[in-house]
């Protein structure tokens, strides 16, 4: 296991891995609430905690990850009652639609997807245990959490407890951030709501009981890592944590990991602007998933992520420059014995790439590490300076790298488009119109490692009075 190190939100200071049970990392990913299709935002969180999975796995640690499926809350309730339908009739074509959604940007399946519905019996026993200690009351069959006993409420997010008056209470869902009142642990029912029976009459869990209770469920009372979006900190975070530590007396989640906002074109994504998007709006478009998620990786998780058409151009184009790489790998002569500094720089790569990983998951340090590479291995190709079987060792090597990343293979898309035959035909005019300049400023080196480029690609040049013509051998 090499040490892995994580700016935690819980004290704000970067903090080394230390599970509990090693090498096993226990890790707990905020899901999506059903009641609509996900959006791009929410995926950016869902693709830095699959980097963050493949990583840790990467860097000798298991992983078992649990992500809930959050399908009871108020807006759940009221499509329910529009619809006239049930919770799970209700909420199944939003799930499959997330479970495709991963599946089309290739996020890895978590260990456990427990479902709220599926666990109120855990939850009214944790509800319970607070009640019995002090820390939450009964109010009209309703019961709620008494911040005022937890004297380290605000210790993940910062908020200013002062004000706060004891007995204020906040029932619903989807309160204001900024309010810090009594939540809601168990909701009592109103008419025609769906219900579940509780020692204080029929209701349903508040959102916040929910996760502490299917994540002791299925990871202990006391677990390594805990993910979600900055806008999960307050309340949603700190509720959690106020609530389990005060039901067990023990600490929660030990490193807490949050992702910053996506925004669309430099402004918060919002349906009223038409910048809002769903992963089925951009294939609509003509997006490549593969471009979409290594756009969405692309930047390090703790900065915010703007997402643009042209950036996404961006990513196809060095997707590109990585596919020509494993075409002229294909193409290129070998020599008759390895090659020692191939082998060497190959061990360099997975060291510094490694490396960037286990900086707080420095991503975009571990790609600048790899297209550094990319470059030199292109010039080895050129040189022909390949020895035997390092064709075999450079694919390998990019393999484990993908394990992390999972773009680097055309091959392991569906899409046809994202298995390109070589370089295409935009990429072929460029080079052409690059050996072209090149001769007119007689710079014959370049002029001829551009043709040799193209040679490799298998595109045959034939120069004429009217220009440079080419086509695919």
């Amino acid at each position: 296991m090499r040490p892995v190190r994580f700016h935690n939100t819980l004290g704000r200071r970067v903090e080394t891995l230390q599970p509990r049970t090693p090498p096993q990392v226990r890790l707990y990913t905020c899901g999506p609430t059903v009641y609509d299709f996900v959006h791009i935002g929410n995926f950016r969180t869902f693709l830095f905690e699959d980097v963050l999975r493949r990583a840790l796995r990467t860097l000798g640690y298991d992983v078992l990850q649990v992500m809930n499926l959050t399908d009871v809350d108020d807006k759940i309730i009221r499509g329910v009652q529009e619809a006239g339908i049930g919770i799970d009739e209700f909420t199944q074509p939003f799930i499959d639609a997330f479970f495709a959604d991963l599946d089309a940007l290739h996020i890895e399946r978590a260990e456990h997807y427990p479902r709220a519905t599926r666990h109120i019996e855990e939850m009214v026993a944790l509800v319970a245990t607070l009640v019995e200690r002090g820390h939450a009351y009964e109010a009209d069959g309703s019961v709620f959490f008494r911040i005022a006993s937890d004297e380290d409420y605000g210790k993940l997010s910062g908020v200013d407890l002062e004000g706060v008056r004891q007995g204020e209470r906040v029932a619903s869902d989807t309160y204001d951030k900024e309010d810090v009142r009594d939540f809601v642990l168990w909701k009592a029912a109103k008419p025609g709501e769906p219900a579940w029976d509780s020692p204080w009459g029929p209701g349903r869990p508040g959102w916040h009981v929910e996760c502490s209770a299917m994540s002791m469920r299925y990871l202990g009372e006391s677990f390594d890592i805990h993910c979600g979006g900055v806008d999960n900190i307050f309340p949603h975070h700190e509720n959690e944590i106020a609530q389990s530590e005060s039901a067990t007396g023990k600490p929660f989640a030990t490193l807490w990991l949050h992702s910053e906002h996506l925004i669309v074109e430099g402004e918060k994504m919002s349906k009223s602007v038409g910048n809002f998007y769903t992963l089925k709006d951009l294939l609509a478009k003509g997006c490549s998933p593969r471009a979409l998620r290594f756009l969405l990786l692309s930047t390090h998780y703790r900065k915010k992520l703007d997402f643009t058409f042209a950036g996404l151009e961006e990513r196809e184009a060095a997707l590109r420059r990585l596919d020509e790489l494993r075409f002229r790998l294909a193409h290129a002569a070998e020599g008759t014995e390895p090659s020692p500094e191939v082998a060497l720089r190959l061990n360099r790569l997975e060291r510094e790439f490694g490396d960037a990983l286990a900086d707080d998951l420095n991503v975009p340090e571990a790609l600048g590490v790899l297209f550094t590479f990319v470059r030199e291995a292109n010039v080895w190709i050129e040189r022909g300076n390949l020895g035997a079987g390092d064709r075999d060792r450079i694919l390998a090597g990019l393999a484990r790298l993908d394990g992390v990343l999972g773009v680097l293979d055309p091959t392991a898309w569906e899409s046809g488009t994202d298995v390109p035959e070589g370089p295409s035909d935009e990429e072929v005019a460029r080079w052409v119109e690059e050996r072209r300049l090149a001769r007119e400023d007689r710079d014959w080196a370049r002029a001829d490692e551009m043709r040799d480029r193209l040679a490799v690609a298998g595109i045959v040049l034939e120069d004429t009075p009217q220009g440079t013509r080419w086509k695919r051998q």
